[in-house]
């Protein structure tokens, strides 16, 4: 990695960590290049990384400002933000937003794409959630749960459906860790991905995308309910 390039990553994680805010000024360049040990050059170079992200603006004569995680333009950048955030409901329901967008496509496309060897993995992780429910293991129960959309994702055929959700795999962790600690939660997931994998089996597209859809839309009631607002 060049140089300037860790140098844009050591200012992102800053910025990120709230020591430069949306809204304030980076350092001064010669500032910036003191505290990290390089040239000013260097410094310039990270700056136009930034930028070229949209994660700082220039104002002639002001100097470098942070814009607001939603005005950046780089992906990465965003998830490391979103998961820094303290709103850890907010960013999960966005990303179930995001998942119900992608999966239900992806299980359209499975339901007559999917072999013989995605259904026995789909199977083996779904006994996997089932195991692990039981057993109140929720670090495993997350795993396995992730591990069934993989392979759902992987059955669509498209090589480009995978690659969607490869960036947003610490935020899917994190979402997955602070739903599956919920019993109630782990239950209505292990029913879902049974109704997801029976559609899957028989073949039926529509019936495929229906489950998926009803497994995100109970995900995000699941969240609200047990997570965001819980009623004791």
């Amino acid at each position: 990695m060049p140089l300037s390039d860790e140098i844009a990553e050591r200012v992102l994680s800053s910025i990120i960590d709230g020591q430069y805010p949306p809204g304030t000024a980076l350092p001064a360049e010669g500032v910036l290049a003191d505290q990290h040990a390089v040239s000013r050059l260097t410094v310039r170079e990270a700056v136009k990384v930034l930028r070229s992200q949209n994660i700082v603006r220039i104002q002639r004569g002001r100097g470098t400002y942070v814009n607001t995680p939603d005005q950046w333009t780089a992906l990465e950048p965003m998830i490391r933000a979103a998961a820094g955030t303290p709103a850890g409901g907010a960013v999960s329901e966005k990303l179930i937003e995001a998942r119900r967008m992608i999966e239900t496509g992806a299980a359209l496309l499975a339901a007559t794409r999917r072999t013989d060897e995605d259904l026995a993995e789909l199977e083996e992780t779904l006994d996997e959630m089932r195991t692990a429910a039981a057993d109140g293991d929720t670090e495993q129960f997350v795993q396995a749960d992730i591990a069934f959309h993989e392979v759902v994702m992987r059955a669509s055929g498209n090589a480009f459906v995978p690659l969607l959700f490869e960036p947003f795999g610490r935020l899917l962790v994190e979402g997955r860790r602070q739903t599956s600690a919920v019993p109630q939660i782990r239950a209505n997931a292990v029913r879902h991905h049974e109704s997801v994998l029976a559609a899957l089996r028989a073949g039926d597209p529509e019936k495929a995308r229906l489950a998926m859809d009803d497994h995100m839309e109970q995900t995000a009631d699941d969240l609200r309910a047990h997570v965001i607002d819980p009623r004791d």
